[in-house]
């Protein structure tokens, strides 16, 4: 399969439109914080500011890159790191879909391993869940400085408790997929898919597994809130840490819900209004915000992209 078909169709749309909508949102945000304003607020964080952002984003996608090969040994499949790695990061080539679902391109790419649908869709729907449920906990730093958030936490405390109880009723589960019957139309089988996802996705919320997970999803959050914490004292924002984790959080939370492609949007009008809130000039939240994003998501595209590539061209050379 070329990589001109991996990103075709709706995917390729997704991918553009993304771009398109954040380059102008971005622009949007700059003019109206003042174009001069925002582009002295970046000079302050300087290149080895930003280098230091994207090696917390580089962190981040290393430990959620331990994660999903512990979801992969869950279901039996011991994959080479370094194939796996590369297949892992090709799928945020399609982060920028809605509710990054483009990301499960990556069940494409394992097929040739042997992981079937079933299991590559039930590792992913885990890590979204997983990385929703580490998102919800780091909210709670801030909660107290900002009341008015209590909704949209709820909301996501409520999807990862639904989360947990469908994957906890393995019974329920199983009786429902004997009464779906074998034939049908598209609704039928793509409801029976759904139930096997769901049965499979059980092998990785085990206690042990779910821990180790969990541990991972925090821990790999936390270092871009980190890196976002560090752009804003760059900055010389007087922000302290609990409440740049709750902004960064609590903006990558609204993203999730919106269901916008990447958060796009949702996640950057958060970020933004809660720092003007706390003080900042729009400018320099305006530069912080920008910064954290094209440092975080527009990199992992980047990385993305370039993966994608090169397993497209490794799959090449072993058909030759």
């Amino acid at each position: 399969m070329s990589e001109s078909v991996y990103l075709s169709g709706w995917r390729y749309r997704a991918l553009i439109l993304s771009v398109v909508f954040s380059a102008l949102g971005y622009l949007g945000f700059s003019l109206w914080g003042g174009w001069q304003g925002v582009s002295n607020a970046i000079a302050k964080v300087g290149i080895l500011g930003i280098a230091a952002a994207l090696l917390m984003s580089l962190i981040n996608y290393g430990l959620r890159f331990l994660r999903w090969q512990r979801y992969l040994k869950s279901f039996g499949h011991d994959i080479p790191w370094k194939p796996s790695l590369q297949m892992y990061l090709a799928g945020f080539a399609l982060t920028t879909t809605p509710g990054k679902a483009g990301e499960a391109l990556r069940g494409v790419l394992l097929k040739p391993w042997g992981v079937h649908y079933p299991q590559s869709f039930a590792a992913f729907f885990s890590e979204r869940l997983s990385d929703l449920f580490a998102v919800v906990l780091l909210t709670l730093f801030g909660l107290t400085s900002y009341p008015d958030a209590r909704p949209m936490i709820l909301v996501g405390v409520f999807l990862v408790l639904l989360g947990f109880a469908v994957l906890s009723q393995s019974r329920l589960v199983e009786l429902l997929t004997h009464l779906v019957p074998e034939r049908g139309g598209k609704l039928v089988g793509f409801l029976r898919h759904l139930l096997n996802v769901l049965l499979e996705a059980q092998r990785c919320h085990q206690l042990g597994m779910l821990l180790g997970a969990t541990i991972l999803s925090i821990s790999a959050w936390s270092v871009e809130a980190l890196a976002f914490y560090w752009i804003l004292n760059w900055m010389g924002a007087e922000i302290s840490f609990a409440f740049a984790i709750f902004v960064y959080a609590i903006a990558m939370l609204a993203g999730a819900l919106s269901f916008m492609p990447g958060g796009l949007g949702g996640a950057e009008a958060v970020m933004v209004s809660l720092l003007i809130l706390k003080g900042m000039p729009s400018a320099d939240a305006i530069a912080a915000t920008i910064l954290i994003r094209l440092a975080t998501l527009w990199f992992a595209v980047g990385i993305g992209i370039y993966a994608l590539a090169n397993n497209v061209s490794l799959n090449k050379k072993q058909l030759i």
